[in-house]
């Protein structure tokens, strides 16, 4: 059965469950409607699940792991081989699915599926990314060395605006690794996760590894609090992660909790101009600013605050459009209610003194007249005490703030409570080495507008953008859904003679 069917009573098709192999309806009580954000279309209708379907899911998986833990590593590695040539397969059908239910422009679309497929090609390297290590004679005759085990059942929580990245962080690292899996996506946009985990059980992923549920914070919390999950890694919201974090550090989980940013792009005024201007407009604008490692800050030092004129201008000459329109930069917000939001925090941002160069509000879209549009916004003169400075707006909506030096645009930088990820645009190498030294944030580009790490190194965000001590991906995910069991072992020759008995506690 497909993960989406039109069922024979309904007129919208429902979005299924992946319980044990097979995607199966829910009996939730409540729906919720999956539109189109450049239509309003209602694509599909998404179960809000209880907490009995989640545990179903759970048991599913506990099942499957008392097996799957001892699947050799290269039927775990081949799976993820088989995985990776199946979404370059249906990578045009899985990208129109990501742009229709959650708006991002086609481009950016395969982007985010390339991104996670990224992810799956290195859990190929499993052999390797699972090594232990080993001592020999650490006293006569005795060897001690550790290894990597499994945790068991692990949950992951993704959010709207990668629906298809995200989610391929999480399952596939915890599968090779030997655990199992129940995926909750965003109930905003699942469809595409469905897809990939159609396309996970194709690959060979025996039933029950990869379980998917759906639904709100009752699924969460079901998920964060039943006893038989071991780890949880969410990436979202501040306020959601943080109660991810409490709830399942509460329950004696492993939590990863990726979260909320306000990322900062410094500008010098010896920065490349042309390429420092693109790479502020499309990694502030790109995805509607609907990235957690966006640009919303651009931090302008000594002259290159002339160049505000320039960055409104090349802001202005972005298409925004429906994602599926040709030369589209610049797709609708999620929801009403996100781009409700976005406009209030830019009305603050007015109300509060703010100098508006660019007002992106209610732009006119010839054949997508209820389309969640908003185009490119930016404000200048902007102080760290605004509103539009200090929340994270996630719209596309650039905040510009000017200052003399390199040092007071680092001290701005570190006084703001994320540290998801920052950038320098420079042509100096002691300024961007200075700048990497001194700057507390955990992703740093140079001449890099969105330093998202490439699968072989780990998600880096830190302070106020993450909660727990491992990211997603690369080692420290390995890292993340394993334990370390260290063995010290002594083998004695028959013909030995004891040495007596030993009550001290070292070893002779």
């Amino acid at each position: 059965m497909s993960a989406v069917l039109k069922p024979s009573t309904a007129s919208v098709q429902t979005v299924k469950l992946l319980i044990n192999g097979q995607f199966v309806e829910s009996k939730a009580a409540a729906w919720r409607d999956i539109v189109n954000p450049a239509t309003q279309e209602v694509l599909a209708r998404v179960p809000m699940c209880d907490a009995a379907e989640v545990d179903l899911a759970v048991q599913s998986a506990a099942e499957a792991f008392k097996t799957w833990k001892n699947a050799p590593i290269g039927q775990r590695a081949r799976i993820m081989l088989k995985l990776q040539e199946l979404i370059r397969r249906d990578m045009n059908k899985l990208a129109a699915c990501l742009t229709a239910e959650q708006g991002k422009t086609l481009p950016d679309a395969e982007g985010d599926i390339f991104r996670g497929l990224e992810v799956v090609e290195h859990a190929v390297s499993i052999g390797t990314l699972s090594l232990g290590e080993m001592a020999e004679n650490v006293a006569t005759g005795v060897d001690t060395y550790f290894i990597r085990q499994p945790l068991g059942v692990c949950a992951g929580i993704t959010p709207f605006n990668f629906p298809a990245m995200i989610p391929l962080w999480m399952f596939p690292m915890a599968i090779v690794t030997g655990n199992t899996f129940v995926l909750k996506p965003s109930e905003q946009d699942p469809m595409t996760t469905m897809l990939l985990a159609e396309l996970a059980l194709e690959a060979g992923v025996p039933p029950g590894v990869l379980n998917v549920v759906h639904g709100g914070k009752e699924s969460v919390d079901a998920l964060c609090t039943h006893p038989t999950v071991k780890a949880v890694s969410f990436v979202g919201s501040c306020h959601v992660g943080e109660h991810v974090y409490k709830l399942s550090s509460d329950h004696g989980k492993r939590a990863q909790c990726m979260m909320g940013a306000k990322n900062h792009a410094i500008v010098m005024p010896d920065a490349n101009k042309e390429q420092s201007l693109n790479a502020l407009v499309g990694a502030g604008f790109g995805a509607a600013g609907q990235r957690c490692m966006a640009t919303s800050v651009a931090v302008l030092v000594g002259k290159a605050n002339e160049w505000i004129p320039d960055i409104v201008e090349k802001a202005k000459s972005l298409k925004v459009n429906a994602g599926t329109e040709s030369a589209t930069d610049v797709g609708p917000v999620v929801s009403k209610q996100a781009k409700a939001r976005i406009e209030g925090l830019i009305a603050k941002g007015v109300e509060e003194g703010c100098k508006l160069e660019l007002d992106g509000r209610n732009p006119k879209i010839n054949g997508y007249p209820n389309g969640n549009f908003i185009a490119p916004t930016i404000f200048s003169g902007v102080k760290p005490h605004h509103t539009v400075y200090k929340e994270e707006i996630f719209g596309p909506v650039l905040v510009i703030v000017s200052v003399d030096t390199l040092d007071e645009a680092i001290a701005l930088t570190n006084a703001n409570p994320y540290g998801n990820g920052t950038g320098i645009f420079t042509q100096s190498g002691a300024v961007a080495r200075k700048f990497q030294n001194e700057i507390d944030v955990g992703q740093v580009g140079i001449n890099v507008p969105i330093p998202v790490p490439v699968p072989y190194f780990s998600f880096t965000g830190s302070r106020g953008s993450k909660l727990g001590d491992l990211g997603p991906y690369g080692k420290q995910a390995v890292h993340f859904y394993t334990q370390v069991k260290t063995v010290t072992a002594r083998w004695f020759d028959d013909a030995a003679v004891s040495g007596g008995v030993n009550t001290t506690i070292s070893l002779k």
